[in-house]
């Protein structure tokens, strides 16, 4: 005859539990809830034709600039930022790249999903953070595909006139990395006031108008509305890639190159750190 040995609770719910979700983990399951929606390669692809594009047109339209200057006026002209990182391409790039940082957050949010997430991993700030971190890097990758093409794209068209400059070539190097990062900062952006308001259209109506209407509101004569300005996205991304030189002799207020850094690296940073403590703080 046998006997039923009894086996504690403790014990019986240690053996089934199951182990705590590791930061890979969950790096691994937000890049596939990134992949999963059918939209995401469309919207990537777009939207690097269009600013590849952008760069090319603006090329093509300096052509019939330079062909009427002299040698001596087209040395002068010196590196033209504005063909190879025209400022309308990257404005679509901010307001897309802010959009699907936005929408990392507030589709889980939507669709039910985050609640299923938080139940499979009580570290809601963990999950922000894998998400920052998926965001940042599929961004990073496209700012970078996008401005060195653009840029590359840009100079051969201009090298028919003789106009075009090497990588080496003074501020080439800073705008391009500028450039590449601009999508990652606004992308992170984006993911913050996702966190934050959880509404689809309201988040990217608040995305759009602090990254693209927001800023030009403040002009660069009074030292209040050029400090607002200055720490905007869009500031310091044209102090820093398109090589704007403080002017002795005007009365505006000019970014500096340190501060357009700060600017780049704080956003991102206080961005996510709110929707880590948001998230962590609300119910879902």
């Amino acid at each position: 005859m046998t006997t039923a040995t009894a086996v504690p609770a403790a014990a019986s719910s240690a053996a089934v539990a199951e182990p705590p979700a590791r930061f890979r983990d969950l790096l691994a399951s937000e890049w596939i809830k990134t992949w999963s929606l059918r939209s995401i390669p469309w919207t990537l692809g777009l939207t690097a034709l269009f600013v590849i594009g952008s760069a090319a047109v603006a090329a093509l339209a300096e052509i019939n600039n330079l062909r009427t200057m002299s040698p001596t006026a087209k040395a002068d002209q010196g590196f033209l930022v504005f063909d190879a990182f025209p400022a309308a391409g990257y404005m679509t790039l901010m307001l897309v790249a802010g959009s699907v940082g936005a929408l990392t957050v507030v589709s889980e949010y939507s669709s039910g999903l985050m609640r299923t997430t938080t139940v499979a991993v009580p570290a809601r700030g963990a999950v922000v953070l894998a998400k920052a971190v998926v965001t940042a890097v599929l961004w990073t990758a496209v700012g970078t595909v996008v401005s060195t093409s653009g840029f590359l794209v840009s100079q051969t068209i201009l090298n028919g006139q003789q106009a075009g400059v090497p990588l080496t070539h003074p501020g080439v190097l800073r705008a391009l990395v500028a450039s590449a990062l601009l999508a990652p900062v606004c992308a992170l952006i984006g993911l913050g006031f996702g966190a934050l308001i959880r509404h689809s259209a309201t988040t990217m109506v608040t995305s759009a108008f602090t990254l693209v209407m927001l800023p030009p509101i403040f002009s660069q004569s009074a030292r209040w509305s050029a400090a607002i300005s200055h720490a905007m996205p869009v500031t310091a991304w044209k102090r820093l890639a398109q090589n704007w030189a403080p002017d002795p002799h005007s009365l505006a207020y000019s970014a500096t190159v340190p501060g357009s850094w700060a600017v780049y690296a704080l956003w991102p940073l206080i961005a996510v750190a709110l929707a880590v403590v948001v998230v962590r703080h609300r119910d879902v």
